[in-house]
């Protein structure tokens, strides 16, 4: 089959600066569209992590005293009675800290006492229906009891650490490697130890950007006014949250006149708040890359019918001499796909430098060249789809044209 290579390379050289112009739009798009899928995929990647907790069934309530007559304890044992009974409650905790929300408490273990810790593991205080309420599942050991829930800190105990502590299976691993974690003792930076009795898989602590944000162990401790008031996580049935939630928002709003209602949230809005700046990038960058298709695409169909209008004569005379539909057709599929190609090949060098600045100067994976394959067979398609048309087209010049325009 004659593809005619050297009468297109002819006819390119005396009309470069179009194909010039396509060429570089589509070595640009793929660099683009190459680079931008690969970092939304990662954010998709991020996002889509397991949590290990029933995010959509559980809603987060924070409360504060304000008098000098409110009493913290009294206080969270009256709302964790009239939660956990109500119907369609599956359990409530008390706890310092919202998972997912960006904000909370953190400190260092070690396994040797004195050592520096070179990790920070996020922390939550809980009570016995602590692991329930935020629907996390024990791979490993127990869960705490009622006798082993510790009394909140003070500020004259503040650095006070728990007995018995879980952690999840990436905190254990980090601390242990690859012993079994069990009845060993961690210790917190003043040396204060805590025997594990548990773990947990997966989980996930507040931060979602961290690098370890898998890193996460739970105290039986009630929460402390320390921390600017009383949370609880309340986890519900399936399908039950938001009843549940105005029913629970509607009493605790005037069951105790010495405190005030800060919120009371889906846990979902916090997940969601935290993951925004990841879903926007996400939404702009699919923006931009499409329509930097679309442009380049109308490059490519502008080219393409710009180049029949001003050989019809030509095609006239080919058709004149024995040229059938499709060779006319596959002439111009073959001069688009010589321009693409040489496009696609310095795109390659582009999207490949793109990817190792940004690994570079922003500490992102390096590019799979499968998402650099992907982007070159779709480039290609897409530039023999847009000048299919304008080649059908010109396949349709009848062969008196020729002599017409002799």
């Amino acid at each position: 089959m004659n593809l005619h290579i050297r009468p297109i390379m002819s006819a390119l050289l005396r009309n470069r600066t179009g194909a010039v112009l396509v060429a570089l739009q589509v070595a640009i798009a793929l660099a683009v569209l190459v680079n931008a899928l690969y970092i939304v995929m990662q954010r998709m990647d991020k996002m889509g992590r397991p949590t290990g907790m029933d995010v959509g069934n559980i809603f987060v309530i924070q409360s504060a005293g304000f008098t000098a007559r409110f009493n913290l304890k009294s206080s969270i044992q009256d709302d964790l009675a009239y939660l956990r009974g109500l119907p369609g409650v599956i359990a409530a905790t008390p706890t310092n800290a919202i998972p997912l929300s960006g904000g909370g408490s953190s400190q260092g273990l070690v396994t040797v006492p004195g050592k520096h810790s070179t990790d920070t593991f996020g922390y939550y205080e809980v009570d016995e229906q602590g692991l329930d309420a935020l629907g996390l599942h024990l791979v490993a050991g127990r869960n705490f009891r009622h006798d082993e829930i510790e009394p909140p800190i003070t500020t004259n105990d503040a650095s006070r650490f728990v007995h018995n502590v879980i952690m999840s299976r990436a905190t254990a691993e980090q601390l242990f490697g690859k012993q079994n974690p069990l009845g060993k003792t961690v210790y917190d930076s003043i040396g204060q130890g805590a025997t594990v009795i548990g773990i947990v898989d997966p989980a996930m602590n507040s931060w979602v950007d961290s690098d370890h944000a898998d890193f996460v162990f739970y105290m039986p401790r009630v929460t402390s006014a320390l921390y600017g008031g009383v949370r609880y996580m309340v986890r519900c049935r399936p399908g039950q949250r938001d009843v549940v939630l105005r029913l629970a928002e509607a009493h605790l709003a005037t069951s105790n006149p010495d405190r005030v209602m800060h919120f009371v949230r889906p846990m979902t809005y916090f997940r969601d708040l935290s993951y925004l700046g990841d879903r926007s990038m996400g939404i702009y960058l699919l923006t931009v890359t499409g329509l930097m298709l679309a442009v380049t695409c109308l490059g490519i169909f502008a080219l393409a019918t710009f180049n029949v209008a001003t050989r019809t004569k030509q095609i006239g005379t080919r058709r004149a001499v024995g040229a059938r539909r499709s060779d006319v057709v596959r002439y111009f599929l073959v001069e688009n796909g010589v321009i693409t190609s040489a496009g696609i090949l310095l795109g390659c060098v582009l999207a490949l430098a793109t990817g190792y600045y940004l690994s570079v100067q922003y500490a992102l994976p390096r590019l799979d060249l499968y998402y650099l394959v992907g982007g070159v067979l779709l480039l290609w398609i897409i530039g023999q789809v847009a000048a299919w048309q304008p080649a059908r087209r010109a396949a349709g010049v009848p062969p008196s044209v020729a002599t017409r325009t002799v």
